[in-house]
């Protein structure tokens, strides 16, 4: 029964994921899958890398990436990450003012064609798909959430939404800005790339409205505090740090890191 039982596993993929393309208005966008093991159907992730998008060198999937992925598949849940950079021929962002491929606009597109892409399979549920990003992908979370973008396809919304350290001056600062579905965002409380102010104002305004909108705060965390193994270092080269130098301080907090890992995983999996 065992080699029956081994014969009939799926094979494994390269890096737990594979390359898949994703339709969108604009034309295709690719992406990288991660499927649990089992037939399904699964609840399902769509996760937005932040600035530095979803590579590193030599073709490599990012660590943070590749953690997140590796783990949200093991705990039952597909994993989409569409590659809104590297699918239009652009590498790092976090060092561009004038972005050509937005976190309010062509990002939330493509986060909407990814829940669309998922929704056509027959092993992905299509009532129980999640949005989760990391800092400018944080920021599209923010702005994909709003009321006023709710899809018109006729097809369930996103169920829940995860945002790890978004620039969140700009929804904060935005009268109209209105969660529709339920959202947690986690933030270093020592920030000083997206501080955690505007997070926290958008946070307690957005609950004073009733609002189902959770704020993590970690004493002492930087950006990327998530990350597998950052060592905490200063970055240069940024367009928009808080503190208008070009310079942020990032780096793995490993208590904030296990906490997220826990926290994230069971907000996402929620019924």
């Amino acid at each position: 029964l065992m080699s029956l039982a081994l014969l009939a596993a799926p094979v494994a993929r390269a890096g737990g994921y594979e390359r898949v393309a994703i339709a969108t208005d604009q034309g295709t966008v690719t992406g990288i899958f991660y499927l649990p093991a089992g037939p399904g159907p699964f609840p399902a992730v769509v996760a937005l890398h932040g600035c530095g998008g979803l590579w590193r060198e030599q073709g490599q999937l990012s660590m943070r990436h590749a953690d997140w992925g590796e783990r949200l598949a093991a705990a039952g849940l597909a994993v989409l990450m569409p590659d809104s950079y590297g699918s239009r021929g652009l590498g790092s962002q976090c060092g561009v003012k004038d972005l050509t491929v937005r976190a309010s606009r062509e990002r939330v597109a493509d986060a909407m064609a990814a829940r669309s892409w998922l929704q056509q399979r027959s092993n992905i549920r299509p009532d129980s798909i999640a949005l989760l990003g990391w800092s400018s992908g944080g920021l599209t979370v923010l702005t994909a959430i709003r009321k006023e973008r709710a899809p018109a396809d006729g097809k369930p919304d996103f169920k829940r939404a995860a945002a790890f350290y978004p620039a969140c001056r700009s929804q904060s600062e935005s009268p109209s800005f209105s969660a529709r579905i339920p959202l947690l965002i986690l933030m270093g409380h020592a920030d000083d790339w997206t501080p955690a102010a505007p997070c926290s104002h958008l946070a307690k305004a957005a609950q004073a409205r009733g609002e189902q909108v959770g704020l993590v705060l970690y004493p002492g965390a930087l950006h990327d505090f998530d990350h597998p193994r950052l060592e905490v270092k200063e970055r240069d080269n940024i367009a928009y740090s808080a503190s208008g130098t070009g310079k942020a301080t990032v780096g793995t907090n490993m208590a904030a890191r296990e906490d997220a890992l826990k926290r994230v995983k069971a907000f996402l999996s929620a019924p």
